[in-house]
C-alpha cells in the first residue's frame, strides 16, 4: 500500500508535459453555436434519467411487496427482472453522469450543475471531490503513461474470472465490501493508491477536507437511511435505493469499455487513443452520449446533447464508427484476441485526413475544467 511518504520519494505519476493535441478543424461560429448549454434541455434529460431510476425502482419494490405464498411463483420472477432493469439503469447514475455534470457543461446554470452533480454522486456512491481533478488530468494528457491514471492501456478483459460475470449481471459483494472499505477510509481521512494521492496531494489540505467531508455525507446519509428503512419495515428499499447503482452492470461495461479499448497510448491525436460509436437511442440516452467520445476528447466544452451535431461537423477528418454494440464488440472482441496473442498490438484506425490543428493541453485542461466561464448564477 503506497503512503504519503513513499510517495513523495518516487513518485508515479508526473506533472503532464506539453502535448500539442490534434484537433480537427471547426468554424468559430458553428463551435460556439455547439457550446451554447440550455437549462431547458439539461432538465429534461436530468429529470427523465432520474425518473427511470425511481420508477424502476418503485416497480421493483411494489413486486416485491406482492410476494406471499400464492404469488411467489410469478411475483418473485418480476422483482427479479426489475431488479435487473434498475441496476441496469442504475450503473449509469455513477461517473456517467457525474462525469458530465461535473464539466459542467449540460446546464447554462451553474447551481443546476452542481446541485445534480451532488445527487448523482450521493444516490451512486460517487467521489465527485477525487474525480472532477482526476478527468481534468485525464483530458490533458489522455492515456499518456505517468501522467494519467484514470485510464491505463493495455486495459485487460478475464472473461474467466466468475467475479467479472457476478458484476456484469448480479451484485458481486466482494465490490460492495471493498467500496464499503473505501469510504470507510476516506471518511477517516485515510487515502491509498498512487493515483489516488496524486490527484489529492497531502499538501492540499482544503481539499483533502472537502474529501473527507463528502465522504462522510455518503456514508453517514445512507446509513441513515438505511436504518430509517428498517425501523419503518421497508428494508427492501436498501436493496433498491443504497445499493441500486451497485449491480446489473452488463450494460455499463459494454458502453464504457470502448472507450479506449486497444487504442494507442502515448500519441497526441484523440483520433488514435479515443473511440467513438454510433448506438440506438436509449443506450445514448443512459450514457449521456459518451459513446461520442473522440469529439468529446477534441471539445469537451460541447454538451452531451450537442455530440451528435459535432460530429457531423467534424466526420470528414474522423475515423469511421462502428454503428450498435454488436458492431462495437465485434471490433473489441478481434482486439482482445489480437493483444492476448500480441501484447504490443494497438488498433490503429484508418484516419481520412489531417487537415486539422494542433492545440495545447492547457486549453483542453482549460475547456474540461470550464471552471465558471459563461456560466450564469
Amino acid at each position: 500500500m503506497v503512503t504519503d511518504d513513499t510517495l513523495e520519494e518516487a513518485p508515479k505519476f508526473q506533472t503532464p508535459p506539453r502535448i500539442r493535441w490534434y484537433r480537427s478543424e471547426i468554424d468559430r461560429d458553428v463551435l460556439m453555436s455547439l457550446t451554447a448549454r440550455s437549462n431547458l434541455r439539461a432538465f429534461v434529460h436530468v429529470f427523465c434519467h432520474l425518473g427511470l431510476f425511481f420508477a424502476t425502482g418503485l416497480l421493483t419494490y411494489l413486486a416485491f411487496r406482492l410476494i406471499n405464498g400464492g404469488t411467489w411463483h410469478w411475483a418473485v420472477p418480476v422483482t427479479l427482472a426489475g431488479l435487473f432493469a434498475h441496476g441496469t439503469h442504475g450503473l449509469f447514475l455513477g461517473l456517467v453522469a457525474v462525469h458530465e455534470l461535473g464539466h459542467k457543461t449540460p446546464f447554462k446554470t451553474r447551481f443546476w450543475n452542481e446541485f445534480f452533480m451532488r445527487v448523482y454522486a450521493f444516490l451512486s456512491w460517487s467521489d465527485f471531490v477525487w474525480f472532477q481533478p482526476s478527468h481534468v488530468k485525464h483530458h490533458q494528457a489522455t492515456v499518456h503513461d505517468q501522467h494519467d491514471g484514470e485510464v491505463v492501456l493495455p486495459a485487460l478483459l478475464d472473461f474467466k474470472d466468475w467475479q467479472f460475470w457476478m458484476t456484469a449481471f448480479a451484485l458481486n459483494p466482494k465490490n460492495v465490501w471493498v467500496r464499503l472499505v473505501s469510504w470507510s477510509k476516506h471518511s477517516m481521512g485515510r487515502i491509498d493508491g498512487d493515483w489516488y494521492n496524486h490527484v489529492l496531494p497531502a499538501s492540499d489540505e482544503k481539499l483533502r477536507q472537502r474529501h473527507r467531508n463528502w465522504a462522510r455525507i455518503v456514508l453517514f446519509g445512507h446509513l441513515a437511511l438505511a436504518i430509517i428503512f428498517i425501523v419503518t419495515g421497508h428494508w427492501f428499499l436498501i436493496i433498491v435505493f443504497n445499493f441500486g447503482t451497485m449491480y446489473c452492470s452488463w450494460l455499463g461495461i459494454l458502453c464504457g469499455t470502448p472507450q479506449h479499448f486497444g487504442m494507442s497510448p502515448n500519441v497526441p491525436d484523440f483520433r488514435l487513443c479515443c473511440r467513438t460509436f454510433t448506438c440506438a437511442w436509449l443506450p445514448a440516452f443512459c450514457y449521456w452520449n459518451m459513446q461520442y467520445h473522440i469529439e468529446h476528447h477534441m471539445y469537451p466544452a460541447v454538451p452531451f446533447y450537442n455530440l451528435p451535431k459535432l460530429r457531423k461537423v467534424l466526420i470528414d477528418d474522423l475515423p469511421p464508427a462502428p454503428h450498435g454494440l454488436w458492431a462495437t464488440w465485434k471490433e473489441i472482441l478481434q482486439i482482445h484476441r489480437r493483444q492476448c496473442a500480441d501484447s504490443a498490438y494497438r488498433f490503429v484506425p484508418e484516419l481520412p485526413g489531417n487537415t486539422g490543428t494542433h492545440v495545447a493541453d492547457e486549453v483542453l485542461e482549460r475547456e474540461a475544467a470550464l471552471s465558471d466561464c459563461g456560466q450564469r448564477d
